[in-house]
């Protein structure tokens, strides 16, 4: 288990966080819906960076893990600014991004928003717009007008046996953040990772998000054995492999560092 601060946000409460100086560019892992910064994608970059000897920032939204915040009453808008604030706080220099599913989303929005902050991107099957595209369009005219009456709806949920719960508020909120309908002027290294056996997001959704990139420098990597927890020890190498070259490439591109 990592060593955990706290960071207070007006309004919002105490975001939990671990940070580990070191290297520029630094990484901050950026982790999935209802995760936390524990999972075994965190404990890998974690360790990557020790031994490396790279600045490393890992942190819970709020309403996930150790933060403070109620699940059902957050949504994509709460959890870039979370992000925008840990980087600002907590970080110094430019930093490589690695956002887990809707971790992914987060990462791009946070790369509009600090551009300048921004060195690269890594995706682990990234989920920009799943909110909608994922959520709201399969479902017919009757569910979601009994979702938008209730107030919520239940999923199946692929790793526990109780259903996931999401509310309406979390589809109205991701309507002003969409980044699959037109392009993003976003133009740094990307590199996009996703499991063509991912049963959660779609494979297809990276080739998507390549084609809205304006960066040039863009590799979208399939494994065709990968689910959409990507995290079997042959894909947490490629994940180190991936960082370790953006952060020579990084390098070489940024005397200063």
């Amino acid at each position: 288990m990592p060593n955990v601060s706290k960071h207070n946000i007006d309004q919002v409460g105490a975001i939990a966080y671990s940070r580990d100086h070191g290297n520029q560019p630094g990484v901050v892992f950026l982790c999935g819906h209802g995760s936390d910064m524990n999972g075994s994608k965190a404990a890998c970059l974690h360790a990557w960076a020790q031994r490396r000897g790279q600045s490393f920032l890992r942190f819970d939204y709020s309403g996930h893990g150790q933060s403070d915040g109620d699940f059902l009453q957050t949504n994509i808008s709460d959890w870039t600014r979370d992000t925008i604030d840990m980087i600002d706080a907590h970080t110094d220099g430019p930093q490589i991004l690695v956002g887990s599913s809707l971790g992914g989303w987060i990462m791009l929005n946070v790369a509009l928003a600090r551009p300048a902050r921004v060195a690269a991107l890594v995706g682990i099957a990234a989920a920009p717009d799943f909110t909608e595209d994922l959520i709201w369009t399969p479902l017919d005219d009757a569910a979601k007008a009994d979702f938008k009456r209730s107030g919520q709806i239940a999923m199946e949920n692929p790793y526990a046996d109780s259903p996931v719960i999401y509310p309406y508020h979390l589809i109205e909120d991701g309507r002003q953040h969409l980044r699959l309908r037109a392009p993003l002027p976003i133009n740094v290294p990307v590199r996009l990772l996703h499991g063509m056996k991912d049963a959660e997001v779609p494979w297809q959704t990276a080739s998507r998000l390549a084609e809205q990139l304006q960066s040039e420098d863009v590799a979208v990597m399939f494994d065709k054995t990968a689910t959409h927890r990507f995290s079997e020890p042959r894909q947490l190498a490629q994940l180190e492999r991936v960082l370790d070259e953006l952060v020579t490439l990084i390098a070489k591109t940024s005397p200063a560092i």
